[in-house]
């Protein structure tokens, strides 16, 4: 099982680097906080929110999940150079149709740094 990295709070870490380090790996969930059963439904995923991650032929995003709970939705996969080998932030939307209570999860992989999680996102689905 590999290890699983967190978000935590960066304004509560001291030194720059460690801030960098969490945030620009860390995926973060963005959508409405409801929706309808049965409708399309846009989850936004974005990995980083104030610091960018590279794009390099070594060390990049592999991957991002949208997971509710324990139910893989979606994932997108790319290569190096999806980016144009810059620094850059992954953003993903996911479009769901929900059919029941969604409590969203994000995850992404970076080929250097392993396993991000996101926070979970409580949706009120009517």
């Amino acid at each position: 099982m590999p290890k699983i990295n967190r978000y935590v709070d960066i304004d509560s870490v001291e030194r720059e680097a460690k801030k960098d380090y969490i945030d620009r790996h860390s995926p973060f969930v963005h959508c409405d906080a409801s929706a309808k059963i049965g409708e399309p439904f846009c989850v936004k995923v974005k990995v980083g929110n104030e610091y960018s991650h590279p794009d390099d032929f070594d060390h990049y995003i592999a991957y991002v999940q949208l997971w509710n709970g324990e139910t893989l939705l979606a994932q997108a996969t790319f290569t190096p150079g999806t980016l144009g080998n810059e620094k850059g932030h992954v953003e993903v939307d996911f479009h769901i149709v929900p059919k029941g209570k969604l409590k969203l999860t994000a995850m992404s992989y970076c080929t250097k740094h392993g396993l991000w999680e996101s926070d979970p996102v409580e949706v009120n689905v009517k």
